[in-house]
């Protein structure tokens, strides 16, 4: 947590393809929450833990690991807490994904709103798990809130 006395730090969120078609996609698998909606609910619980939020999503993938490697160095830099990553179908097929995270040291909590895997083979595999802090997956939006929670317990050790 930061002091009255000095800046706050960020913590991003970062979210992949087609994620803002959240709420309309599929809602018996993502449910009815929208991208709006998790913004909001991220920017409760950043406030509640002193932090700024930076919400984003993308449908490109470059622009993912661009992001990554801004959030690495403002990381490094010591303005930023990390990254909470929901990659989307990105996660399953990006190894530019996983190398931005080792090569700019980010510290990322992966997040799937469903549960991969009681789903399709192809989804059970994961290029940012084995870089990841850690996963949270199959909690609905709420794996976003529990996400950043999750960094600010590894910010305090």
């Amino acid at each position: 947590m930061t002091s009255p006395t000095s800046p706050k730090r960020t913590a991003y969120v970062f979210n992949g393809p087609n994620l803002n078609l959240l709420g309309l996609r599929e809602p018996e698998i993502y449910g009815t929450a929208t991208l709006a909606d998790v913004e909001s609910s991220c920017a409760d619980v950043a406030t509640e833990l002193g932090w700024n939020l930076d919400f984003r999503q993308t449908n490109r993938e470059g622009e993912l690991v661009d992001w990554i490697q801004e959030a690495g160095a403002a990381q490094v830099a010591g303005d930023a807490v990390g990254v909470v990553l929901n990659a989307a179908g990105y996660t399953h097929t990006s190894i530019a994904l996983h190398d931005a995270v080792i090569g700019s040291d980010a510290r990322v909590i992966e997040v799937h709103i469903s549960n991969v895997y009681s789903r399709e083979a192809f989804r059970q595999h994961s290029y940012v798990s084995p870089v990841a802090a850690g996963v949270i997956v199959g909690f609905g939006v709420l794996g976003y809130s529990l996400a950043l929670r999750a960094l600010a317990s590894l910010d305090a050790s």
